[in-house]
């Protein structure tokens, strides 16, 4: 009893704390997550739709069928509660003592919204081992400081000169957003992690928790393309065969200033109408996309290439200079700032409902 006070305050608090305080720069945030979530639930067949809840809930425990008196029914999770898990995790760190530990930063309780569902202790326990076999299976070390592996599963960074998507270009490798997803499928259809790929997944519920997550970051453009600039704001390019420097990697946007955000933020923040569930223009939209064709581990570099050109269109009618401001490198400029941020949001709807539609088209292809 003490114990659901306790996160019910913690989710009023948070709640409050979202509002006046801008959210973390994670692929489309919580919201868009779930968003790509409740989409794809609708859209499953009833096979993948029965797979999918017995692969994120489980049997009933064993005490609840015997209990003399009949137990609440534990809430259900579907898609659009798993959107947020992968993101939920970086919440877990790792002490001088080698130990990992999921940490509630008070100070910030909005970024445990999403991640209420899965404040059980074994819930916790899983995102804690699951942080430890990802943590350093690559040399992932941003800015000199070592981060997890796995943080390196949610993005690529392809150049907007390239016109699809190949692991021979910058800005890809073998632990990243798209070989993740490639993994997962592997996992869920029951078959080992394809090698040389570094990934370490439990069971099918922790590939399926993580598909749920990266169809959405997919559909992010600038978590596939990105541009490269050097120190005057001019686009280089980082597959010449000299390459370029380090400090030209915008990092998918994220050193480049929009007055006080990143451009990368920007993107990340889905329209304020759509709410936390899939609307009726969303819907519709995914209802209405093509089906893909080819086998279906070729799909998720097919939707990268697709990702890919509009990671162009985003950066292209852009101009950019060099900024003094702190965390930045480079401040953008617009032709029409007001018509790029109305093309930003009727975009940011066409990729939130290609996402959902593709991850319900990977679940229906598992399971018929």
């Amino acid at each position: 009893m003490l114990k659901a006070v306790f996160w019910r305050l913690v989710l009023c608090c948070a709640l409050v704390c979202f509002l006046l305080h801008p959210a973390r720069a994670l692929a489309w945030g919580y919201q868009g997550h779930e968003v790509v979530g409740a989409i794809a639930d609708r859209l499953l067949t009833a096979n993948a739709r029965n797979q999918v809840r017995a692969i994120l809930n489980g049997p009933p425990a064993a005490d609840d069928l015997n209990a003399p008196v009949k137990l609440a029914p534990k809430k259900e999770l579907k898609l659009q509660q798993a959107g947020p898990w992968a993101d939920c995790v970086k919440s877990v760190a790792r002490h001088d003592d080698g130990k990992f530990h999921y940490e509630v930063d008070p100070n910030h309780l909005e970024y445990e919204v999403p991640c209420i569902s899965f404040n059980l202790p074994e819930e916790r326990a899983r995102m804690e081992d699951y942080a430890r076999r990802n943590w350093d299976t690559c040399s992932y070390k941003p800015d000199g400081f070592q981060r997890g592996c796995d943080n390196t599963f949610h993005f690529d960074d392809v150049a907007i000169q390239r016109n699809y998507f190949d692991r021979s270009y910058a800005g890809t490798n073998d632990h990243d957003l798209v070989a993740a997803i490639g993994a997962a499928i592997a996992v869920l259809q029951g078959k080992p992690v394809p090698p040389p790929f570094p990934f370490s997944f439990r069971d099918k519920k922790e590939a399926l928790l993580l598909l749920a997550h990266l169809m959405g970051d997919l559909h992010q453009p600038l978590h596939i393309g990105s541009v490269y600039l050097d120190a005057e704001g001019e686009l280089v390019d980082p597959d010449t065969a000299n390459g370029v420097d380090p400090s030209m990697d915008t990092i998918g946007g994220n050193a480049i200033q929009d007055q006080n955000l990143s451009l990368h933020h920007e993107w990340d923040d889905i329209p304020t109408d759509i709410g936390e569930s899939s609307t009726r223009e969303l819907l519709a939209d995914a209802q209405g996309q093509p089906p893909t064709t080819g086998p279906i581990d070729g799909w998720p570099k097919a939707w990268a290439t697709d990702t890919l050109h509009v990671a162009q269109d985003a950066f292209k009618p852009l101009k950019f200079s060099p900024t003094n401001v702190a965390n930045y490198k480079w401040s953008v400029s617009f032709d029409d700032h007001m018509g790029y941020l109305r093309w930003m949001d009727q975009t940011k709807r066409k990729q939130l409902a290609r996402g959902g539609a593709r991850l319900a088209e990977i679940l229906n292809a598992l399971w018929p």
